[in-house]
This record gives structure tokens, C-alpha cells and sequence, in this order.
């Protein structure tokens, strides 16, 4: 009984366990056997550089793409047999926004959370707390396209609270932005993680961000987790004075193209294929 309690007591602490997950398109293995824990109410920054697998690694721990092999675990359920349940405990913020531009924050805020199932008698109240939190609420009658590149992803964020997720996903959130926006960006992240317990999951390429902001780092490079721990553990581990000296440490100083992603990879291999029959 007492050692039922204490794997009970760790699986919850857990808010995310990925065990043995891979991804094969074809014949490339983008995801190749990693496995790692995500404690509830903690950063964690994942970190690559391009093609390394990461958005590919999202896709799957967010419903989008099925893994070929491998268990996933979101606030206790099965993310590939109870994907419903998974979705309702987890927000995410893709790399790419998906606001429709046409319409009003508020109307973006609606349409999410009516998809979401939010009660119809808590959306407004939902709406405004999400809104309020990330500094839009007086702008929220206004067109999206009239939004600057940080109002909207900042837009996205509130968008990704309205249903109240126990687990934040954020694809580069700062990518593209100046770095008054990136600061205030982080800075409402960080809110909601310290007052609200809320657990981050993000991916940067901003090494100076993840530095400052993770509690935990896994590194993953050609689909393998090279290495993981807290900032400290890592320097010491390379023997290196910041993360970005130890990221540029373990996985070369090569300029990666962005064709090296894995879905531009397979693209490519079909195109081969086609021209040779």
C-alpha cells in the first residue's frame, strides 16, 4: 500500500510523461524514443535547433499527429485513447498565429470558447479574467488586424486560458518580436505560473529566455533527448558558463535550414522518389 501511495503521489506531480514516443514519416524517424517527465506548476523549456524534432514532438503531445509508437500522459490521461480529456487540460500557442483577423478580440474569444464547451453562463466572465490578464481588455472591441505582432500573441495566450488548462503549451511565442514585446511577453507567463500554478511547456530559440525563465531543460537533437536537467546541472554537465555555450556545445555550431524539419525532409524524399519512377 505504501509503495501504491508513492507511485500514485509521483504520477500526479507529473502533470505530463512522455514514455517511448516516436514518429516515423516513411523512412525518417523524426521523434526516436524519448522519454521525459513535466512536474505540475513547473517551466519547462524544450530546446533544439531546426529540424531537431520539436514541433514534431508538440504535434503529438497536443492530439495534432499520432505517434507512430509510445505513451503520453496529460493531467493523468491517456492522450491518444482519451484525447478529449487531454485537450480540456492543456492550452497551446503554435509558432503560427490562428486568429482570424477579421474579427474582434472578443469574437476570437467567443468562437474558442464555445469549441472548448466553456458553460455559456461563465465565457463572459472567463473571458474578461483571460483578457484582463494579459493587458487587452480595453482593446477588445477592436479588429485583430489592426493588432500589433505582440497584442496578438497575446491574444493567443488569453485565447489558450479560457478553459482554464492545467498545462500551457508555447511554440517560439516570442519569435519575431522586439525586446520590449519578448519582456512582456515573459512577464505574463510568469504570472501565470507563480500566481496561478499554472505548468509552462515552451520551445525558444532564445537561449538567454530559457535560461532565465525554466525550472527544467530537455535538449533534443536528430529526435533524441541529448540531454536534460536545470540550467546549473547542464552547465556543469558541458562544463560551460551559460546555456547557450552549452546548447552550441552539444549540438554543433552548423547553421541548420529550415528544410531540415522533418516534414520538409519527407517532402523532399517523396519528390526524389517520383522523379526517379
Amino acid at each position: 500500500m505504501i509503495m501504491q501511495k508513492i507511485i500514485s503521489d509521483t504520477v500526479m506531480q507529473n502533470i505530463l510523461s512522455v514514455q517511448s514516443l516516436t514518429k516515423k514519416f516513411d523512412d525518417l524517424t523524426a521523434v526516436d524514443n524519448i522519454s521525459f517527465d513535466v512536474e505540475a506548476g513547473s517551466i519547462f523549456a524544450f530546446l533544439g535547433p531546426n529540424g531537431a524534432g520539436k514541433s514534431t514532438t508538440i504535434k503529438m503531445l497536443t492530439t495534432v499527429l499520432k505517434p507512430t509508437s509510445g505513451k503520453i500522459s496529460i493531467n493523468g490521461y491517456n492522450a491518444l485513447k482519451e484525447q478529449d480529456k487531454a485537450r480540456s487540460s492543456f492550452g497551446i500557442v503554435f509558432q503560427d498565429s490562428s486568429l482570424d483577423e477579421e474579427l474582434t478580440a472578443y469574437e476570437n474569444m467567443v468562437y474558442h470558447a464555445v469549441i472548448y464547451k466553456v458553460p455559456r453562463k461563465e465565457r463572459a466572465e472567463r473571458i474578461q479574467n483571460a483578457l484582463r490578464i494579459v493587458g487587452l481588455w480595453d482593446r477588445r472591441e477592436d479588429l485583430v488586424k489592426k493588432y500589433s505582432g505582440g497584442m496578438k500573441r497575446r491574444l493567443e495566450i488569453a485565447r489558450a486560458l479560457v478553459h482554464y488548462p492545467k498545462i500551457l503549451f508555447l511554440d517560439e511565442p516570442t519569435v519575431g518580436l522586439d525586446p520590449q514585446t519578448r519582456r512582456s511577453i515573459w512577464d505574463h507567463i510568469k504570472s501565470l505560473n507563480e500566481e496561478r500554478k499554472m505548468t509552462i511547456f515552451l520551445t525558444t530559440h532564445y537561449m538567454e529566455e530559457a535560461e532565465a525563465i525554466a525550472d527544467q531543460i530537455a535538449i533534443i537533437d536528430h529526435g533524441k533527448i541529448i540531454e536534460s536537467g536545470t540550467v546549473e546541472e547542464i552547465k556543469k554537465k558541458t562544463d560551460t558558463e551559460s546555456l547557450e555555450e552549452a546548447f552550441l556545445k552539444l549540438t554543433g555550431r552548423d547553421i541548420r535550414d529550415e528544410n531540415d524539419r522533418p516534414a520538409n525532409r519527407t517532402r523532399m524524399m517523396r519528390g526524389r522518389r517520383r522523379n526517379r519512377n
